[in-house]
């Protein structure tokens, strides 16, 4: 399916998973380009969701090589996050994997939504993953949800980045009572 190998992130532009990786490989490189622990930690947090999408796995152990950046040389520490960051992307984000970071996602603010915003949003997950919507379509009514409750660590997610359509949400045209 064509959804799987590109993504819109605006109406006009078409993102492929080429692109995503090659998107993510150059960010990590500049990480090595200027090798401090706290770059690391800050790449690993931001393309938490963006791994997992292609190789939850792989997430676990990038997860761990960070971890251990004080018992092995740092430059080690790159080259086999590097290793495991390549071995993760070469993988496909399938509607599964998808749905699993999004549920992951959800569950962030899911205390925090009135019950009609949780049956909009399971709605609009299972309209996904029955293919009636495209990812970018999904996270582009999840996108809101990020500004409402300010939860920066979403924000910075290159996940939403790289692979929503940039419009306006449901969600932002909901009106609490």
């Amino acid at each position: 399916m064509k959804e799987n190998q590109d993504y819109l992130n605006t109406e006009n532009q078409v993102i492929s998973e080429k692109e995503v990786k090659h998107y993510v490989l150059e960010r990590f490189y500049s990480v090595k380009h200027d090798p401090l622990i706290k770059n690391l930690v800050n790449f690993q947090a931001m393309n938490k969701y963006l791994v997992m999408a292609h190789d939850q796995e792989e997430l676990k152990n990038l997860g761990n090589i960070v971890a251990k950046h004080k018992k092995i040389p740092f430059s080690e520490i790159l080259d086999y996050y590097e290793l495991h960051l390549k071995k993760a992307l070469k993988n496909q984000p399938t509607i599964k994997k998808h749905t699993n970071v999004i549920l992951h996602v959800f569950g962030h603010f899911s205390q925090k939504l009135a019950e009609h915003e949780k049956k909009i949003f399971l709605d609009l997950l299972q309209n996904y993953k029955e293919e009636k919507i495209a990812l970018g379509k999904l996270l582009a009514q999840v996108h809101p949800i990020i500004f409402r409750f300010d939860n920066v660590y979403l924000a910075s997610q290159t996940y939403f980045l790289l692979y929503s359509n940039i419009e306006p949400g449901i969600f932002s045209k909901i009106k609490n009572d």
